[in-house]
């Protein structure tokens, strides 16, 4: 066994490490996995997306960098390293805004919504 009790120190990985220099889309890489969640590592620079209307919840951090939200009733967040918030199933958002000259790296996790 490794150090810390793990067998694989190979499954160690760096949030901040291992991003292309060249982001001609978002980049998404999913990290962990297990039945209906999973945990993701987003990289934006300079992007925007369309509408999402996802099934699942979502939670998000930005780990680094700076991002602004927007929702469909016209409400904009700010989000800048250590920021979060849980975006539940059915909202509809959208990335309007992330730094162009530096990555804005995120955490997600993507899961079911519990029962009322």
């Amino acid at each position: 066994m490794g150090p810390g009790g793990y067998r694989d120190n190979k499954a160690m990985k760096n949030l901040f490490r291992n991003i292309p220099a060249d982001l001609p889309e978002e980049l998404f890489e999913t990290l962990a996995q297990g039945g209906s969640t999973s945990i993701k590592r987003i990289v934006s620079k300079g992007h925007t997306t369309d509408w999402y209307d996802q099934q699942e919840n979502e939670f998000v951090v930005v780990l680094k960098g700076a991002a602004r939200l927007e929702f469909e009733e016209g409400q904009f967040r700010e989000m800048g390293p250590g920021d979060c918030m849980l975006i539940p199933a059915r909202a509809r958002h959208r990335v309007a805004w992330t730094e162009a000259d530096t990555e804005t790296i995120w955490l997600a996790v993507h899961f079911p919504p519990g029962e009322d």
